[in-house]
C-alpha cells in the first residue's frame, strides 16, 4: 500500500481506506466532507487547522501499515 505524504489530497487518502476517517477526526479535522477536502493537501489543511502535519502523517501511515 502507498504511503501517505503531506502533499496528498485529503480525499485521496480517504479513498485509499475509509478507516482513516477517525484519524483525521481525532486530529481535529472535522470537515472531511467539505469541498476543500477534495482539493486541499494534507499539509495545507493542517496549517489552516493548526494541526501538526508530521504527526498526522505518521498516524495515518501507522494505521495503513497495520492492515
Amino acid at each position: 500500500m502507498a504511503k501517505v505524504t503531506k502533499d496528498m489530497i485529503i480525499a485521496d487518502v480517504l479513498n485509499m481506506d475509509r478507516g482513516t476517517v477517525p484519524i483525521f477526526l481525532n486530529a481535529g479535522m472535522h470537515c472531511l466532507g467539505c469541498p476543500s477536502s477534495s482539493g486541499e493537501s494534507i499539509e495545507d489543511a493542517c496549517q489552516i487547522h493548526g494541526i501538526d502535519a508530521d504527526q498526522l502523517i505518521a498516524d495515518l501511515n501507522k494505521f495503513l501499515e497495520s492492515k
